[in-house]
């Protein structure tokens, strides 16, 4: 058994009218994050770091959403 595992997110529960997936992504280090953004107020809400493609594909999943209907913020 190892220490140390990756989990297996569940999918969130959300409301698509109040939050809407992103992936905030930084200008300088090119590192991306999965969050849900407020509509109301911009708020980010981050939710997991995403390192790999594997990673995307398991927010995306996480949020019911295709990648590519997900858009990016800098």
């Amino acid at each position: 058994m190892s220490w140390f595992h990756k989990r297996k997110a569940a999918p969130l529960d959300y409301s698509p009218e109040e939050y809407e997936p992103v992936i905030r992504s930084s200008i300088c280090t090119g590192e991306r994050t999965g969050c849900l953004r407020r509509r109301e107020d911009g708020r980010l809400r981050e939710i997991m770091l995403l390192r790999t493609e594997a990673d995307l594909a398991e927010f995306c999943r996480t949020v019911g959403r295709e990648a590519g209907d997900i858009p990016t913020v800098y």
